[in-house]
């Protein structure tokens, strides 16, 4: 499948990649070394990042947004993926979830997020609802015309404190052919709210300096202005941000993949040894052909998702055979990468390790391997009636 690229299209790339390596890549040691960016250097990014055009691009033009198609944005965030989350975080766009917002939402929240006013989280995962979202112990009653909010959230990524949160809670069940079901809905809830406490959380190992937060609610009354889309809804809203997300997962994946390949082929070509290059003996060159092939396919995988996704005709399975694809097609070569480079490989004095280290974690977040497969294997049960 060969696709000619637009002169647009080669022209977003070239601002794109440019926009990295000279405003994120040179942070990417300090940034790993210190546990956080610190704060004039992402705002300098995120300033650069409109003055690019690039802030906001996948919201639509009437709502101040670049109106860019999904395949300028596939552009964008292959390009993003060469990096850490914690740096182009800042540059990153405001969730579509957000087009849910109505009437008064959207001068409240939707406007100001486009603008880069207000920084949002998505609150969804808790500390025993990760992978099974229905069994979220978030819950939100009616009292009059308003919403009593109690739970928690964890593992909530972002770049810096947020002014508000699309929190997820549960509000009743409906009875199904399969039993009770809970109905979940969104709430956008802002951060000083009483009863609603946003702290910073644990630190993981991999894109060290993108933060994690958790989210603790005790009696937070909501009105019922803070419901985003309907009652009973938010499953809906969060399927419409999760399975795109999951092709850009797919799409940063590949952008990563990219780097690394790059950097253990010009290795394997210069360090020699037994008196020639290392990539000349088959243990090592074919690791670099299999990260080749692994890689064309990959990039293929996502170019068909997109383009599915643009004709209206993708489906979950699609999303996750991009996702769980893209993510271990990246961990073998970021692995075979390190078996590559040696000793050096783990040194900090070269970005194989933590590229190495942030590479992991593509295969846990936006729904683990597991569960990508869980999606594809009931797609193809479900029709058979098992």
């Amino acid at each position: 499948m060969y696709m000619e690229t637009s002169h647009e299209h080669e022209l977003l790339t070239a601002t794109v990649r440019k926009f990295v390596e000279t405003e994120m890549m040179p942070h990417e040691d300090e940034v790993d070394r210190l546990g956080y960016v610190p704060e004039e250097i992402g705002r300098r990014i995120e300033a650069r990042s409109h003055e690019l055009g690039l802030f906001s691009c996948n919201l639509p033009e009437e709502v101040g947004g670049g109106g860019l198609d999904l395949s300028a944005q596939r552009i964008i965030e292959q390009e993003y993926g060469k990096t850490t989350h914690a740096l182009h975080s800042w540059a990153a766009r405001p969730t579509e979830i957000l087009l849910a917002c109505e009437g008064d939402q959207r001068e409240k929240y939707l406007l100001p997020s486009v603008r880069g006013e207000k920084r949002e989280l998505f609150g969804l995962t808790e500390p025993d609802a990760g992978s099974d979202a229905m069994a979220m112990k978030s819950n939100a009653r009616r009292d009059g015309d308003d919403w009593i909010l109690n739970g928690s959230k964890h593992f909530i990524s972002g770049p810096c404190m947020p002014d508000f949160a699309i929190v997820f809670a549960a509000t009743g069940a409906d009875d199904t052919p399969r039993g009770p079901r809970k109905r979940v809905t969104a709430f956008l809830v802002d951060v000083g709210t009483p009863g609603f406490v946003c702290r910073e959380g644990t630190k993981s190992v991999s894109y060290r300096g993108y933060k994690t937060f958790e989210l603790h609610f005790d009696n937070v009354r909501l009105g019922p202005g803070q419901v985003l889309g309907e009652e009973g809804r938010g499953f809906e809203i969060a399927g419409q941000w999760l399975g795109m997300g999951r092709i850009w997962v797919g799409a940063s994946c590949c952008g990563k993949a990219e780097r690394i390949l790059d950097m253990a082929t010009e290795w394997a070509a210069s360090r020699r040894q037994f008196g020639k290059p290392i990539g000349a003996f088959q243990a090592t060159g074919f690791r670099l052909a299999d990260g080749a092939m692994n890689l064309r396919a990959a990039n293929l995988m996502v170019t068909d998702a997109v383009a599915r996704h643009q004709a209206g005709r993708i489906a979950d399975q699609d999303a996750a055979m991009v996702k769980v694809f893209c993510s271990e097609m990246l961990g073998r070569i970021a692995d075979d990468a390190v078996q590559i480079f040696g000793g050096m490989g783990l040194m900090e004095e070269l970005p194989v390790q933590r590229l190495w280290r942030d590479s992991r974690l593509e295969r846990i977040w936006d729904g683990t391997s597991e569960i990508q497969r869980h999606i594809i294997t009931r797609s193809m049960l479900r029709p058979l009636g098992a």
